[in-house]
């Protein structure tokens, strides 16, 4: 049975018999089927019956139904309702806007609108650059996608994506204080996508790409960045990239090797792998391979796409050939941001001594994890339920906190490396362990940190601006 999640958490509302013992044949079938109890409430308790509410974990939403039917099957239980709780919290939407002013009287409307409000937009009018601090727009990010590459699940189109960018919105709120708006594009088409972004962005601090499927996403954003006057960042290159790269630095710790020295292999050459291999060579990575369903990227086939030719000339320094299996002889790292199950845990003793596992396909990754964990010294995941979860969360919210604060206007090569050092550095020597490489997305100093790291000197020796 696979592991439960709370994402399928279910709670049962249940008319039993008038017998307490009833409630716990309940638990113990429960458990029997796999489920994890995790909250039982007696509601109303009378002499002809017991109102008992339920809540339990499943592995998956046919689990969730084994459940119900295994509850059902108890002598003396009537299943009277099943409430989702996944489904629950997201009813009416995660988000809202909410004023910072009070708005009591006639006087607070006379300073917040009408007549008062229009002397501040003179002011801005006379001074362009005060509309930061005399507007939301110091403080506020737009999360834009066109549903073309939603998490695991495809190109499920915008209405579908709004539940994925309103959680995004929720989290640059919840962990860097910033008013993130969804904005879910009816169109998949480049010139319409960068075209309406730039009509927008007047009214925001910065614009975080999200979801677009590559290569699209390449132009989009590369547009996008020449256009605009205030910083772009699409999260599932970049964010991926710095998260993969702090836990790199603190993997590597814990098997004594350098980042130069080391043979890393990185599965996907899609728009997170892209950014990732950029990252690891800007941070001082030589020997890197990429491989995608044909095999290894090599500069000497002429049958790439230009997308993968830029690719295979920055990497592959040996010209190696064949399929994951075979470039994973002797390799130290594996990074995966493929397809799930694409790694046998049986190739991974061919591998380096003390090899380091990056499996981080979603929901699905590479390989199981506690599977790669018997031949690997350290293992990465994208999953809640393993140790060292590679979690963007951990880089976004500071990046951003960092380029609004800063009132930069782009992102720059230096700008990830910093964050992603500030990350690693967040793990102390004490903490550092092959089980915890990466600090948990809920430490109090990762935001604060990435920020400080981000509102560094712009530019940094470089001056190059990312991707």
């Amino acid at each position: 049975m696979a592991a439960t999640a709370s994402s399928y958490s279910i709670t049962m509302r249940l008319y039993t018999a008038p017998d307490h013992g009833v409630v716990g044949a309940v638990a113990t079938q429960i458990a029997a089927s796999g489920g994890v109890v995790t909250a039982i409430d007696v509601t109303e308790s009378r002499h002809d019956r017991l109102v008992v509410d339920v809540t339990c974990s499943a592995s998956d939403a046919p689990h969730s139904e084994e459940l119900v039917a295994a509850v059902a099957a108890v002598e003396g239980v009537t299943v009277h309702k099943v409430s989702d709780r996944t489904f629950l919290l997201h009813l009416g939407g995660k988000i809202s806007v909410q004023s910072k002013v009070p708005l009591r009287t006639r006087d607070d409307l006379s300073m917040a609108y009408t007549p008062g409000v229009g002397r501040v937009s003179m002011a801005i009018y006379n001074n362009p650059e005060d509309v930061r601090k005399l507007t939301i727009k110091g403080n506020s990010v737009a999360v834009v996608t066109d549903g073309s590459a939603v998490l695991g699940l495809g190109n499920i189109g915008p209405g579908a994506a709004l539940p994925v960018m309103e959680g995004k919105a929720a989290l640059f709120k919840r962990f860097a204080d910033i008013d993130a708006w969804p904005i879910c594009l009816a169109t998949q088409d480049t010139d319409e996508i960068v075209r309406a972004v730039e009509m927008i962005a007047p009214g925001f601090g910065g614009i975080n790409l999200e979801d677009i499927a590559a290569p699209r996403c390449f132009e989009i954003e590369r547009r996008l960045r020449e256009s605009l006057d205030i910083p772009v960042f699409h999260d599932d290159q970049h964010g991926t990239a710095i998260v993969v790269l702090a836990a790199l630095t603190n993997a590597l710790r814990c098997v004594t090797k350098e980042l130069a020295d080391v043979r890393i292999v990185v599965s996907g050459a899609g728009a997170a792998g892209t950014a990732i291999v950029t990252l690891l060579l800007a941070a001082g990575a030589v020997d890197v391979v990429v491989v995608d369903r044909e095999g290894a990227l090599s500069a000497d086939d002429g049958s790439l796409s230009s997308a993968h030719s830029e690719l295979a000339a920055a990497t592959n320094p040996r010209r190696v050939t064949g399929s994951l299996q075979d470039v994973l002889v002797d390799a130290d790292v594996f990074v995966g941001v493929s397809a799930p199950g694409i790694l046998d845990a049986e190739w991974i003793p061919s591998m380096a001594p003390k090899p380091v596992v990056f499996a981080l396909a979603n929901p699905d990754p590479e390989v199981d994890p506690a599977e790669a964990g018997k031949y690997a010294a350290v293992v990465a995941s994208g999953r809640s339920d393993y140790p060292n979860q590679i979690n963007n969360v951990l880089a976004f919210p500071g990046v951003f906190r960092g380029l609004l604060d800063a009132g930069a206007e782009d992102v720059t090569i230096d700008m990830l490396l910093r964050a992603a050092k500030a990350i690693a550095d967040t793990v102390s020597a004490e903490e550092l362990h092959p089980a915890f490489i990466i600090p948990s997305v809920f430490h109090p100093d990762v935001t604060k940190r990435v920020a400080a790291a981000i509102s560094g000197p712009i530019g940094g020796p470089s001056g190059r601006k990312d991707g």
